[in-house]
């Protein structure tokens, strides 16, 4: 159902809609990036072909480019019959491309002589059918990171002519990442047993360990070996801040539940259901919910099958939980429903025919062997949800104007700071600005406005923005705008106290300890004496 949404998106975008003789153009643009190919004679660098893909998925995935997953790209290769370590010649690699629906495939190369590292990259326009030129850089094997960021920034510019952010910015504003615990983590996702996999992860976030991605395969693996301490121990590691969050809280959520720890999960699940308007995520919310006791199972129902009407799962469970409050009526059409799209569903035939032989009644206990539970759902669709949104930017927000307010509000402040940290400001501004109108009482939207103006070099309206914000309220984020730019003017009496009320406010606040640290070293470089003649 939904990879048939996808191809309908895609098939308006191929042929516009128009309205007063304008045509609508794409929202965004989609990609795969295939393994880079090894070309050099240095044994041990085989890992490097698929850090390629890996690196540009992390560097260039935002709301308006989506870079299709290594899972999403194997599940290709297994439709297609193609092994997964094969080098694709150029038929297959259209093919591929082809089956994934993508607007771009990413084809590249990587020589290591002993003393530099070359990485090659072009892309195939599945739109226009050709091959646009290619795009090579090079340095130092241990400036992996730098290669592919400046490689990454290439082809974004080939995908996006109107990416304003220079190269040099784009670079440098890319966190660095130990080269050996990079390694870990690539040697994890090829790995083909579990043991080897946590084993790998395990090192990577030993290197480094605010490895976000590596901790969140760990927790992942931990989850589908059923060791669900060690999977809620690892996954707790990533903060809410870091682009994986979410993922991490489904899959926490889902080793929460499985520890009967339902507190806790039905706190991660809405941590996803806040930012993302997922399925899975309202079907488990309500599973949960359930589990302790609440009244808000069956609204939560309501919303997956709105998300989704086609999955039988969601329909069984609202039918379930209706029919414990006594809703014969109601519980039996949605088993009915659940029949229709899955008819050889035991569990559900069993509790319809229940439920249609008691009438008015309430269900008997002895009327089947086992009360059924509510299902939960394990799938985490996020790439797909992303890909539709990326090629239909209105379907995302359709779904969120059913919301409330604070809600549709929270879904453009998140899509802004996405879209900020990937060096689109312009789109940036306009998910703020509408976050502002749609939440007037949160400081966090002109926050955003004042980090997109820092961004562009326009001090006086960044500071302008960081104070309207706290005029609202006090808040650490607009504080540490301020701190920024007190910094940047020389004032560092104002930047130490800013990021000390920054500190008050969120002592946790990992941003605000480092630039509190720099701050403290700005004063103490002052605080020098000058060098006698």
């Amino acid at each position: 159902m939904k990879r048939a949404l996808i191809v309908v998106f895609a098939a308006l975008l191929v042929f516009p809609c128009h309205a007063n003789g304008q045509t609508t153009s794409a929202a965004g643009r989609t990609l795969v990036v295939i393994p880079f190919e090894n070309t050099s004679p240095t044994p041990g660098l085989e890992w490097l072909g698929e850090a390629f893909p890996e690196a540009f998925r992390q560097l260039l995935n935002s709301p308006v480019v989506y870079v299709a997953s290594r899972d999403e790209r194997l599940r290709a290769y297994d439709r297609l019959g193609i092994p997964a370590g094969l080098h694709l010649s150029r038929a297959t690699l259209y093919r591929l491309a082809e089956q994934m629906d993508v607007d771009y495939a990413v084809l590249g190369s990587y020589n290591y002589d002993g003393a530099h590292l070359t990485a090659t990259a072009q892309l195939l326009d599945m739109r226009a059918l050709k091959l646009l030129p290619s795009a090579a850089e090079s340095g130092n094997l241990t400036e992996l990171g730098t290669v592919e960021a400046a490689l990454a920034w290439d082809t974004l510019r080939q995908v996006r002519s109107d990416f304003s952010l220079p190269k040099d910015k784009f670079v440098a504003g890319v966190a660095p990442v130990r080269l050996d615990a990079f390694e870990n983590y690539i040697r994890g996702l090829l790995a083909s047993t579990a043991e080897e996999k946590i084993r790998r992860y395990k090192e990577a976030t030993r290197l480094n360990p605010v490895y976000t991605e590596a901790w969140l395969e760990l927790g992942k693996t931990y989850l589908n070996q059923h060791t669900y301490e060690q999977a809620i121990a690892a996954l707790e590691q990533v903060p809410s801040s870091s682009p994986v969050a979410r993922e991490a809280n489904f899959y926490l959520g889902l080793a929460a539940y499985y520890q009967s720890d339902y507190a806790k999960a039905e706190s991660a699940f809405a941590f996803v259901a806040a930012r993302l308007p997922l399925a899975e995520v309202y079907n488990n919310l309500g599973v949960v919910n359930s589990r302790r006791g609440h009244k808000d199972a069956a609204t939560y129902f309501q919303r997956a099958i709105e998300n989704d009407p086609s999955d039988p799962d969601y329909h069984f469970n609202l039918g379930v939980t209706l029919s414990r409050v006594g809703d014969n009526a109601a519980a039996l059409r949605e088993m009915r429903a659940c029949l229709d799209h899955h008819p050889g569903d035991s569990e559900a035939k069993t509790l319809s025919d229940a439920l249609a032989s008691s009438g008015a009644g309430v269900v008997p206990a002895a009327s089947s062997t086992a009360k059924p539970i509510e299902r939960m759902k394990r799938n985490y669709e996020e790439n797909t949800f992303r890909q539709m949104t990326v090629q239909m930017q209105s379907w995302a927000e359709q779904r969120f104007a059913r919301s409330d307010s604070r809600t549709h509000a929270r879904f453009h402040l998140e899509l802004g700071k996405e879209l900020l940290a990937h060096g689109f400001t312009d789109e940036a501004e306009r998910e703020f600005r509408e976050a502002a109108t749609l939440d007037s009482s949160s400081p966090a939207p002109l926050t955003g406005l004042a980090e997109v103006f820092d961004a562009r070099g326009d001090a006086r309206e960044a500071r302008s923005q960081a104070e309207a914000a706290l005029r609202i309220r006090e808040f650490a984020e607009a504080y540490l705008v301020l701190a920024h730019l007190d910094l940047r003017e020389n004032r560092t009496e104002a930047a130490t106290e800013n990021v000390n009320r920054a500190v008050q406010l969120e002592p946790g606040n990992s941003a605000a300890q480092d630039l509190k640290r720099t701050v403290a070293a700005k004063l103490a470089e002052k605080a020098q004496p000058l060098p006698q003649p």
